[in-house]
């Protein structure tokens, strides 16, 4: 491993995270309570994600949409419960603050493949399962390049290709050009959907499976 990833990453990350944090506690405060005006309780939403080597962790944000359910009891989908003021939060990456907090435990780093859901691990191709060689990111390659408006296929080549390229001026670079893509409201959407389809495996990995059966 280089030296900036084995010396420098993790303290950089802690340091930078507990800083932010702090100075951000009256907002985060104001926007706890908009959240529990708004959309009721809880007001954060936590959901268990894989990590570095597929370790598990729990993974905190801001809660974005309502529980409203059909009449069986089963939550509406997502662009039914993602209310006006839940896709502000999402529009201006509000909802992800409260990550700083895994950021300062070190379940993920500031820059990396972000962490996406558990199902997904038996999913990917052996190229793809690279992304987790490293601790996920609250940003990465891929939401600078895109974001939601990318193919699974395509964030995936960027995480991977931030994973063989892990440099001080890159991580510096994607933090700066995050905050541009914040302020601009870039890739908030993919072109079908109000957020990300669930990724059912690529081309690849299907044909894998035939082969293998």
């Amino acid at each position: 491993m280089r030296i900036y990833e084995t010396y420098v990453k993790r303290p950089q990350d802690l340091l930078l995270a507990s800083f932010v944090f702090i100075l951000l506690s009256p907002f985060l405060l104001v926007v706890s309570i908009l959240i529990k005006w708004k959309l009721g309780g809880p007001v954060l939403f936590r959901q268990k994600r894989p990590g570095k080597d597929d370790v598990i962790f729990e993974m905190v944000k801001f809660r974005t949409m309502t529980e409203e359910r059909d009449e069986h009891g089963e939550l509406l989908p997502d662009d039914k419960r993602l209310t006006p003021f839940g896709q502000k939060l999402r529009s201006l990456s509000i909802d992800e603050l409260p990550s700083l907090i895994n950021i300062i435990k070190g379940d993920i780093s500031i820059v990396g493949p972000r962490p996406l859901l558990v199902d997904y691990l038996s999913r990917y191709n052996e190229k793809q399962k690279r992304r987790h060689e490293v601790r996920p990111g609250l940003t990465g390659l891929a939401q600078v390049n895109g974001r939601n408006r990318l193919s699974w296929e395509e964030r995936f080549d960027l995480d991977v290709q931030y994973v063989d390229h892990i440099t001080f001026l890159g991580d510096w670079k994607i933090v700066v050009q995050t905050v541009y893509k914040v302020f601009k409201r870039d890739g908030i959407s993919s072109d079908t959907s109000a957020t990300m389809e669930a990724f059912m495996g690529s081309d690849i990995k299907k044909k894998q499976d035939a082969l293998s059966r």
